[in-house]
């Protein structure tokens, strides 16, 4: 029996594609732009055709032209009529409320967008899958002088081929560890919706778990720049001493722009006088709650200054694998070619090395990332309802 195929565009490290992998789909051709997100997915060997990734800006006409050559080789190699799926899940910050610097080019940003869709409507996949930010559908994009909304620019060119319906879903009631509300949009080709509706396709719930249920259970970490002797990637990521005060009183819920010490409240000294910082948004310097649902990775969680980042108990940000768990990183995906078992015999200073060397590209892939349990129930979802029809 053939595999059931896919092609992922905006594939960033692939945490969320790899969902199709354990699924067993056969990733056609994966498009990210940057090149180390592109190596996590060679790492994890996602396409079986070392050409299969296409590391490049995907509005390039040669880029695109690219993808769509290896698409039609491949099928002819493998004698098939069409790919099964194409997922998109372009760069959001034009569209995210936690982007605080919007302005008119966002609107080409969020353009990106369009190529996806007109991608979908040239290889005409049975089923696409589109993943963004919960205001996807109704963010302007533009191209060209023209601005629409995206919900109007799918339906343009794609609704003569597809059905399609969105929904704005918390994937923590979805099996997700962490709260993250996205728009999921979902079509099926029109020759195959006699047989398939999208209502099929959609994710199952689940209970949410707590923090405690998640990472009680973690070694704890009071070093800074502690790493565990047993996972390299459960770490104390250091950041600058004087702010440690700032938050090693707070108990759970509290925020460090509400001590009452002011010396306490996060605060730059300039010319001997101290000048509070501006309190953008209240999840900042704020201690996480161990029996709260884990909070939306996001990609500066690196820092106490970004949101929801501080845990429970500890004086830190949560760790590289608090992250992962977070976000359903199954226990055999890699982030680069040496095993974990090789990296957990390093000495101190090469574990520090390699910290320095991939911790900010994990962190931002992560808050990157659609959670990989959320696009595995969608591809086992998907491959059910193709196996029924082609019976």
């Amino acid at each position: 029996m053939k595999p059931y195929t896919y092609v992922s565009l905006f594939s960033s490290a692939g945490v969320g594609c790899y969902g199709f992998k354990q699924q067993n789909f056969d990733c056609v051709l994966t498009n990210e732009l940057i090149e180390r997100r592109m190596d996590v997915q060679k790492c994890n060997a996602k396409c079986g055709n070392p050409q299969g990734y296409l590391c490049g800006d995907i509005t390039l006409p040669e880029i695109q032209q690219y993808a769509l050559n290896h698409i039609q080789q491949y099928k002819k190699d493998h004698a098939l009529k069409d790919i099964d799926v194409v997922i998109a899940t372009p760069p959001c910050q034009g569209m995210s409320v936690a982007n605080h610097k919007k302005a008119e080019n966002e609107i080409v940003r969020n353009s990106l967008v369009l190529e996806a869709i007109h991608i979908v409507s040239l290889i005409k996949p049975k089923i696409f899958v589109f993943e963004n930010v919960a205001a996807f559908m109704n963010t302007k994009c533009g191209k060209e002088g023209r601005e629409r909304k995206i919900s109007e620019a799918i339906h343009e060119e794609l609704a003569a081929d597809y059905v399609f319906d969105s929904r704005i879903l918390n994937f923590k009631d979805y099996g997700a560890h962490s709260s993250r509300s996205r728009c999921l949009v979902l079509g099926i080709r029109k020759d195959l919706s006699q047989h398939i509706t999208v209502s099929q396709l959609w994710p199952s719930q689940e209970t949410a778990k707590s923090m405690k249920e998640l990472i009680s259970d973690l070694p704890r970490l009071s070093v800074m720049g502690e790493i565990s002797s047993h996972d390299i990637y459960h770490n104390f990521k250091a950041y600058k001493p004087h702010m440690r005060a700032w938050i090693s009183d707070l108990k759970q819920g509290e925020n460090a722009f509400d001590n009452a010490d002011p010396l306490k409240r996060p605060h730059q000294v300039k010319d001997g006088v101290i000048v509070p910082n501006v309190n953008k948004n209240g999840d900042k310097y704020s201690r996480q709650l161990w029996d709260k649902t884990p909070p939306c990775v996001h990609t500066r969680n690196d820092i106490l200054a970004s949101q929801n980042t501080v845990h429970p108990e500890d004086d830190r940000v949560f760790s590289l694998r608090e992250l992962m768990i977070f976000m359903n990183v199954p226990a055999g995906f890699k982030w680069s070619q040496q095993d974990e078992t090789v990296l957990n015999q390093l000495s101190l200073t090469d574990k520090q090395a390699y910290l320095k060397k991939h911790e900010v590209n994990i962190r931002q892939s992560l808050g990157e990332a659609v959670p990989t349990i959320i696009f595995s129930k969608i591809a086992k979802n998907i491959k059910e309802a193709l196996a029924n029809v082609e019976e």
